[in-house]
């Protein structure tokens, strides 16, 4: 992809017109309010400015690129976009600093950006050599290089693991510990020639690039990703309105797996088992929108690589959860 064309050359929104379907029923009415909390290049934004034109935009995202390319973007909105400097998990903060109370409609796109992807500086990709760094805010936080430095054989076999799903973590691991003894891991490089020499070739032949896991391990410890989410969740759900949605687009077994715990749990009754009347406030206080996880179709994935591993769920608040309601 050119780097210099402009946010909507660059970038192809995973999930577009599904994304726009669930979430447009809720925030079409005059003041609504929809919070785009992984605002990235902003097409997800842009389809729902169009689609809602009584709706006012809320966008957030910690990676100061991203909130340039985005204003660009959106700035023939005016003032029905207000983009902020935050981490999704400051959600509740955010719209408190901006005098805002129940939302009607919450997107999280989760995962890397086209953006960071495409940027060699950034360390993201492992198809570029450039600095290690992986984080979505530089400003902030270690990156993957100083995990790479500092991190002992068991904390990193660690992250392998649990984040990458990442067969040969120990293995890995151990040769990351050696390797630094004689040079420290600076590039995106290094990295990669590492990884190709110490996965199996026949794991190689049919895993598919040897550094896609510890690659994605890597970006998820020094983000905080998984924690980030973990805290995300529930404080969005706070934030619907009744009638709210929310959509979630997640590309990672684990992310997905909060999501779909999260989600189920507000779907189901809390009554204690065995207690003869269900009382409102054990009601369910969330409708499911997807049944299971959606996936993209054929054609989108055959043009739009990130779709592939796409997980899509979705819900609707049905009921007020908050004290002294019925």
């Amino acid at each position: 992809m050119n780097r210099s064309a402009p946010a909507d050359h660059r970038h192809v929104p995973v999930l577009l017109e599904r994304v726009v379907e669930v979430l447009a029923p809720a925030v079409r009415e005059p003041g609504s309010v929809v919070v785009d909390a992984t605002l990235g290049l902003g097409g997800h934004a842009q389809a729902l400015l169009d689609a809602c034109p009584e709706a006012t935009l809320v966008g957030i995202d910690r990676d100061a690129q991203a909130r340039d390319a985005a204003g660009e973007r959106l700035a023939a909105y005016g003032d029905r976009v207000r983009i902020v400097d935050a981490v999704y998990d400051e959600l509740p903060e955010v719209l408190a600093g901006l005098g805002i109370g129940k939302v009607l409609g919450i997107l999280f796109d989760l995962g890397v950006s086209s953006l960071q992807l495409d940027a060699a500086e950034r360390g993201f990709a492992y198809r570029f050599d450039g600095p290690l760094d992986m984080r979505m805010d530089p400003s902030r936080g270690a990156s993957a290089a100083q995990v790479l430095r500092d991190y002992d054989a068991a904390g990193l076999t660690r992250v392998l693991r649990d984040y990458g799903e990442e067969r040969y973590a120990a293995k890995i691991a151990r040769a990351i510990v050696a390797e630094r003894e004689r040079t420290p891991f600076e590039t995106s490089g290094q990295l990669v020639e590492l990884l190709t020499r110490v996965i199996p070739a026949a794991a190689q032949r049919s895993g598919g690039h040897p550094a896609k896991r510890t690659f994605q391990a890597l970006r998820i410890e020094v983000n905080d990703e998984l924690r980030v989410w973990e805290r995300a969740l529930p404080a969005a759900l706070d934030a619907l309105a009744v009638g709210g949605r929310i959509v979630v687009l997640s590309y990672h077994s684990l992310e997905d797996r909060i999501t779909k715990t999260n989600l189920a749990a507000g779907a189901r009754s809390s009554a204690p088992v065995g207690l003869p009347v269900e009382l409102p406030e054990h009601r369910p206080y969330l409708k499911l929108l997807t049944r299971g996880a959606e996936e993209a179709g054929a054609a989108e994935q055959a043009t739009n690589s990130r779709s592939a591993s796409v997980r899509m769920r979705a819900a609707e608040r049905i009921r007020d959860t908050s004290k002294g309601s019925r």
